[in-house]
């Protein structure tokens, strides 16, 4: 897995403004997944799990159209985004 950490990209908000973006953490996460570090994961970027289930439903719902595909992933999108703006905001508190 160190190969990986080698080819992460770096935060070009955080370089310039000193700040932390909204998908600050997201790559090191699936690294730390991939490590089997699944706690770790969670604690650096909350969202990780609910976004990975997001892009799984799109996948699936591209191939086999569900019922009510569109609506939840319009649920889990927004899910997300509440996820991110309150992990973003208690990161700062």
């Amino acid at each position: 897995m160190q190969e990986l950490e080698k080819y992460m990209l770096p935060c070009l908000n955080k370089k310039l403004f000193g700040i932390e973006c909204f998908g600050c953490g997201l790559q090191r996460s699936i690294v730390l997944i991939f490590k089997g570090q699944f706690l770790e994961a969670f604690y650096m970027y909350p969202a990780v799990y609910s976004l990975l289930l997001l892009f799984g439903v799109i996948f699936f719902n591209a191939f086999k159209n569900f019922k009510n595909g569109n609506k939840i992933i319009l649920i889990l999108a927004i899910l997300n985004a509440a996820i991110i703006i309150t992990s973003y905001i208690i990161k700062f508190i």
